[in-house]
């Protein structure tokens, strides 16, 4: 019900910009940019935790775009979903996935699964809404792609609020798994972690490793909206895994 009446509320009701508060839109311009500022580039957390496969986001953490995505996240603003879906999109294809590497094998998003009481409390559930605007918007450029929740938590964790990045990884450690039916979800497609953000990489590592002990494919990389700006990498003649991977 309270999805239902956010939808419906922002299609009646004036909004002012998430990101910046300018009057009676959504998002406005100079805040739209933000979100695609430049070409999506590789993050390595640091300390980067073991698992981590390689990661792309598609902007800095800060100002407009961290308004952007708690907005959306936590305030239920359900229409800057496509702003953010279309900057997912650009991490997908930065990262080699959706581009011209194995065009005909199908791409699959698999988010990374939201706890039930934090769907219930918030009405909609951010990464599942944010990843299925991407795979639209990847279709619509000739990309095979959708969405497949192959993951679900099999424990409770603590807030990860406030938590160092070693806290992270004990809270998360073996916290996901994969549901009943997603190795059928997930067969013989290319398989990309999707999250909002990653700050210190624990969540996309231990999706990665439910993946890995549910018996799918390898996982070919994970893809965010935004990531820190410490966290970016830097581009040199190395290889591709040496740049983006922490196996």
């Amino acid at each position: 019900m309270r999805g239902w009446w956010q939808e419906l509320a922002g299609l009646v009701l004036p909004e002012d910009c998430a990101g910046c508060g300018a009057a009676r839109v959504v998002l406005c311009p100079a805040c739209a940019r933000a979100l695609d500022a430049g070409p999506a580039g590789p993050v390595r957390p640091s300390p980067c935790p073991p698992g981590l496969p390689p990661v792309h986001a598609a902007a800095v953490y800060e100002g407009a775009v961290r308004a952007v995505v708690l907005a959306h996240k936590e305030r239920g603003a359900l229409a800057l979903a496509g702003p953010l879906g279309g900057a997912l999109a650009g991490a997908v294809r930065a990262g080699g996935s959706g581009g011209a590497a194995e065009p005909e094998r199908e791409l699959v998003l698999v988010p990374v699964p939201s706890a039930r009481r934090q769907v219930r409390a918030r009405g909609h559930d951010p990464v599942r809404r944010i990843a299925l605007a991407a795979a639209a918007r990847l279709r619509r450029a000739g990309v095979p792609a959708r969405v497949a929740p192959v993951l679900h938590q099999v424990r409770p964790v603590a807030d990860q609020a406030g938590l160092a990045a070693r806290e992270r990884r004990a809270n998360l450690d073996g916290a996901l798994g994969v549901r009943r039916g997603g190795r059928r979800l997930a067969a013989g497609a290319r398989i990309v972690l999707v999250d909002d953000v990653a700050t210190t990489g624990a969540t996309l590592a231990e999706a990665a490793r439910a993946v890995r002990a549910g018996g799918l494919r390898p996982v070919a990389g994970a893809a965010v909206v935004a990531a820190p700006g410490r966290s970016f990498v830097r581009i040199r003649s190395t290889t591709r895994t040496e740049q983006h991977s922490c196996e």
